[in-house]
């Protein structure tokens, strides 16, 4: 972690996120902005909001993300880091347009933005790149003037990242039963996308079958496997899987689905199956009814001991990172030398995303990257 507590040239960060509904009343409308210009009927919205009212129309993400903003506000003021933090959504209040506005009002010109995503993919960077380019549009035409917009490089490999995961497995694995706990298997979870997407992800040098999605996932895997061999002394077989998968049935998306995998498992003569959802920074709502009731049902459907490891979530040590990020981005932008704080072998990511990063499925200006139509 770095020394210098020095922010300059930014001024704010923002915490830009996915939102969620925090209440019946609010499922519906947040699909229909979730899935806005699909032209997908107001009743298949209700029949796909079944997950949200099986939990009372609540998604945790907000929750989870007021905890994160509350473990980065203390970690910066414990450090003496004076850089406030402000939260926006792409899909539900607060929203991101409302948010920028705020910081706009508030003075900030030179604003740094985490998102809650930490691999390369469309709707991971790109499609947030492409969130906050309609943001700044709405406020040019409103006349207000526009803030310099940067966003963070992809954390998927930063200890800070990492290593909660890794305490995270090794609890799962100590909750089994001892008769099984040293031959479980460790399925690695994360949100199923295209696989034209994946081809496509990350920089265009880089595209091929899975593209930067699958090897960044891939990296974190071994990592986290690794390490748990190291303190554990068990050498656990892994296999990344996927989840949540959704869209029409004849496009190809990446698998196996985990509820497929976990019925291989069992069927090879696995005892048991720690899950961890490396691809997800908190318990939202694809890793409440996808794992921990999809998932878990299956596993007990055939009799399979089952632990879902915990996510990042609000970890003191990934709010350090975020703070570690911050100060590394700053130090790039007053052109100092600076060491990326990057575990394995592919190293920290780009800071910029260059032409052809992740391309979108249409083209559309998108912000914080080398095309940006505000640089």
């Amino acid at each position: 972690m770095r020394d210098a507590l020095d922010a300059t040239p930014y001024d704010a960060l923002l915490l830009l996120s996915f939102g969620g509904p925090e209440g019946p009343d609010d499922v519906v409308p947040f699909l229909e902005n979730v899935t806005r210009g699909r032209g997908i009927p107001k009743e298949r919205l209700k029949e796909v909001g079944q997950h949200y009212f099986l939990f009372g129309g609540v998604s945790p993400i907000n929750d989870q993300n007021r905890a994160l903003l509350d473990a980065l506000r203390k970690d910066f003021a414990d450090h003496g880091l004076g850089l406030p933090i402000y939260w926006g959504n792409r899909n539900w209040a607060p929203y991101l347009t409302d948010t920028l506005r705020e910081m706009v009002a508030d003075g900030h010109r030179r604003i740094l933005v985490l998102a809650t995503s930490a691999y390369a993919s469309y709707s991971g960077c790109r499609q947030y790149r492409e969130n906050l380019a309609d943001a700044l549009a709405a406020l040019e035409a409103e006349g207000l003037e526009l803030p310099k917009i940067d966003k963070l490089r992809h954390y998927f490999n930063h200890p800070g990242f990492v290593e909660p995961m890794v305490d995270g497995v090794i609890q799962s694995l100590a909750e089994l039963p001892e008769e099984v706990r040293d031959g479980a298997h460790l399925a690695f979870s994360t949100h199923s996308i295209p696989t034209a997407s994946a081809d496509t992800s990350g920089p265009a040098e880089g595209h091929g079958e899975g593209g930067a999605y699958v090897a960044q996932h891939l990296e974190v895997a071994r990592l986290i496997a690794d390490a748990v061999r190291e303190r554990t002394g068990v050498d656990h077989p892994w296999q990344l899987v996927y989840q949540s998968r959704s869209g029409a049935p004849h496009i190809p998306w990446l698998e196996p689905d985990i509820c497929d995998h976990l019925e291989e498992r069992h069927d090879s003569g696995a005892p048991a199956v720690v899950i961890a959802p490396i691809g997800f920074v908190s318990d939202h709502m694809e890793v409440l009814y996808d794992l921990d009731t999809e998932a878990r049902a299956k596993a007990e459907e055939l009799g399979l001991p089952m632990r879902r490891s915990a996510t990042v979530g609000a970890d003191p040590r990934f709010a350090a990172a975020v703070r570690d990020l911050v100060l590394e981005r700053a130090s790039v932008e007053r052109g100092q030398a600076v060491t990326p704080c990057a575990l394995g072998a592919l190293g920290a990511s780009h800071n910029l995303c260059p032409v052809g990063c992740c391309p979108a499925r249409a083209p559309r200006p998108a912000a914080a990257g080398v095309d940006s139509p505000y640089a």
